[in-house]
């Protein structure tokens, strides 16, 4: 993804859940791994009972459906995001489910106490803090001792670098926001943290009708060289690797546990 680091181009991205959604859809039409990623999640969360629990860059809230179990451990659970459009979609997504607050939250200044939470989470948004240091530091601050915080992220060597190589031949740059990776992502959170996991996801996509991916790399910001092709050449490109009628894209995804 491009290095969306300024409240213009977040503002474009997740303003609404539209392009967010396009993005969601595809995996959960062609991957590989039927669990979901999103499941995958929530697998991994270990909340204590009468948890308080904060959630930053919740997007669509889609991950907390069908999750009461996990819900109603909580005494406290807080759905934030960046954008107050993406709260809107969430609540109307999990239906106003009782126990769940929704709030307007800049990762970068959080507006509670110290160690007012038992865990924090915060899935595929690091990368888009202008100030991680910062954010990471209000992260530390408003955790509990021995409070955990979950963190899922994409690495460097996944869909995107290999949508990019199909492309080779027309001068298409493919820039990855590498502010957050599976590759460093440890190296950002040990600073602030006394104990830190990483846990991969193993999935893949196998794509049968290529204009779903079409859609899906309009849908990205850090696609802007590919996007000014022709749809119809894009989705030439992209005919031409399919196997069998199938177009088989990789993926790197997975998440990491720090403890504080």
């Amino acid at each position: 993804m491009g290095q969306l680091t300024d409240t213009q181009t977040l503002n474009n991205q997740y303003g609404t859940a539209d392009k967010l959604n396009t993005r969601i859809s595809i995996h959960a039409k062609y991957s590989v791994n039927k669990q979901g990623f999103g499941n995958w999640i929530t697998e991994h969360y270990c909340f204590p009972e009468h948890a308080s629990v904060l959630e930053l860059g919740c997007g669509t809230g889609d991950m907390w459906k069908g999750k009461s179990e996990i819900i109603a451990r909580c005494d406290r659970l807080i759905l934030s995001d960046f954008s107050a459009g993406m709260l809107d979609q969430a609540k109307a997504n999990l239906k106003n489910k009782s126990g769940i607050g929704y709030r307007v939250i800049d990762i970068q200044e959080i507006p509670c106490p110290d160690q007012s939470f038992d865990a924090v989470i915060a899935n595929m948004m690091l990368y888009h803090v202008p100030d991680l240091v910062k954010g990471l530091s209000e992260v530390r601050r408003v955790l509990k001792d021995g409070g955990s915080f979950y963190c899922a992220t994409y690495g460097e060597n996944g869909m995107m670098e290999y949508i990019g190589s199909l492309f080779s031949g027309y001068g298409i740059e493919t820039r990855v926001n590498a502010n957050f990776t599976l590759q460093n992502g440890a190296e950002k959170l040990s600073p602030f943290f006394a104990e830190v996991k990483r846990d991969l996801y193993e999935d893949a996509l196998l794509v049968t009708d290529v204009e779903d991916l079409v859609d899906y790399i309009f849908s990205l910001a850090g696609m802007t060289d590919l996007r000014k092709l022709p749809r119809e050449t894009i989705r030439e490109v992209l005919s031409r690797h399919m196997v069998d009628g199938v177009l088989r894209i990789p993926k790197e995804y997975g998440m990491f546990i720090a403890r504080k």
